[in-house]
């Protein structure tokens, strides 16, 4: 149901659906598109053509427009009467998530869908991807470009910040699905009313949120490795996605630890035969950790984040750099590896699970970014101020400098203020964390003032 403004509001409860309804489609492929009056037409025509030959099942294709300004209405009305099993939905408002969660909540399919109306990824994976949540094993399934099988074609710019992202939100949001952005992705329709209804982004961290809501719900997510080419022409602003994405990361995390998402009323109603003590670990609840490392493990970890970090950061500062101010580069940079490179220590220097104190931790760590930010912020203006128009290699090595200093200041405020009450507090912890941790050491995390990281 969609109200006047053009928001989900909640449908009633359905049991879930396994069987193709007697009169609607079993599948619900949304497209949504703002101002491709170039690609839809040929993007719709080779979907369309590829379902009617390939698919078992009866199928819609829905294009869904949010505010185009171009010729896309158009484009979109002759498809729809050309084709069969086309329609066209228009939204006078902007907006990614939005248009999906519209255009879901009001379909009368089984399973509803959505692919990115460049088609990057290979239609061949539609049928694994909407099996299991057809036949009602899975609640929702996502194409993931990051899983073992899956081959992709993109720039190293492009492949760092999802790697860097995904890392993030398995840092924060203890998230366990592989791809998060990858623009082909399903869910079954009672699911779908009942998930919708709590996401509140409407734009690019929409799919971000209905997962981790997914997950923290108990509910079971498929993963399918998938074959991607990457789009040339892509549009997406990558620093204001990047920064609507971390804002999005913490508002999640101040609604999940204060208790404001049903999780556990949704767990009830959507998911059948949980076992009590998966129920009682997929809760909210005790830390979890390490028994607390001796002080010069905590620094050999820590400083094994460091240069990771740093080493991401000063890709990120150097991709920024060439449409970017030096100041905007480093607040960016840092900003992006601030989250990841507190779940890092958090976890892995100072032995810290868990989600309990996890808000409070990053916004800690947040200010703790600060210190950084003012350090390598005042190096850069020094730096200009004293040698104007100095060289890209100088300002990297003050950048270096600077970071060593905030990484000495940020191990300190991290030891004797974020986590100060959990250095003697032992806890349990399962026996794979220990390779999980070392592994994780070799992975570009993030670090606001010390380091950084990529996203």
């Amino acid at each position: 149901m969609v109200d006047s403004e053009g928001m989900s509001t909640v449908l009633a409860d359905q049991p879930a659906l396994t069987e193709p309804a007697p009169n609607g489609p079993v599948l619900d492929v949304v497209v949504p598109v703002y101002n491709e009056q170039t690609d839809l037409g040929p993007s719709v025509e080779r979907l369309h053509a590829y379902l009617s030959r390939r698919f078992p099942y009866p199928f819609r294709i829905t294009i869904a427009d949010n505010a185009s300004t171009d010729a896309t209405p158009r484009v979109a009305e002759r498809l729809m009467e050309r084709l069969d099993h086309v329609t066209y939905r228009r939204l006078e408002q902007k907006g990614r998530g939005r248009a999906l969660a519209t255009t879901w909540l009001a379909s009368d399919a089984r399973v509803l869908a959505y692919m990115d109306v460049d088609l990057s990824t290979d239609l061949d994976a539609l049928l694994p991807l909407v099996a299991p949540l057809i036949s009602g094993h899975s609640h929702l399934a996502i194409g993931s470009r990051l899983a073992r099988g899956a081959r992709v074609v993109r720039g190293p710019k492009r492949e760092a910040i999802s790697r860097c992202y995904n890392l993030i939100l398995k840092g924060t949001l203890a998230a366990r699905f592989s791809d998060a952005q990858c623009g082909f992705k399903a869910i079954r329709a009672d699911v779908a009313r009942e998930l919708l209804p709590l996401v509140q982004d409407t734009g690019w961290f929409f799919d971000t949120e209905l997962l981790v809501l997914a997950e923290r719900s108990g509910l079971r997510v498929h993963e399918v490795p998938v074959d991607w080419v990457d789009d040339p022409d892509s549009r997406v602003d990558i620093v204001a996605t990047a920064t609507a994405d971390l804002l999005g990361v913490a508002r999640l995390l101040l609604d999940l630890g204060r208790g404001r998402i049903p999780t556990a009323e949704i767990r009830r109603r959507l998911v059948v035969d949980v076992r009590a003590g998966a129920a009682s670990s997929g809760s909210a609840g005790a830390e979890a950790g390490h028994p607390p490392a001796p002080f010069a493990a905590q620094v050999a970890r820590f400083a094994a984040i460091g240069v990771a970090s740093t080493l991401a950061y000063l890709l990120l500062y150097l991709g920024l750099r060439t449409g970017l101010s030096s100041q905007a580069s480093n607040l960016v940079a840092l900003a992006v590896t601030a989250v990841a490179n507190t779940a890092a220590n958090r976890r892995f220097t100072f032995g810290v699970r868990g989600r309990e104190g996890l808000g409070r931790h990053h916004l800690q760590g947040l200010a703790v970014f600060g210190l950084g930010l003012g350090l390598t912020a005042g190096s850069l203006a020094a730096l200009h101020r004293l040698t104007p128009g100095a060289a890209r290699p100088v300002e990297v090595g003050v950048l270096v400098a600077a970071n060593v200093a905030a990484t000495v200041v940020r191990f300190v405020a991290l030891r004797v203020w974020v986590f100060a009450r959990h250095r003697a507090a032992p806890a349990a912890v399962a026996a794979a964390a220990d390779s999980a941790a070392a592994a994780a050491l070799t992975v570009p995390t993030t670090d606001p003032s010390s380091n950084g990281a990529s996203r």
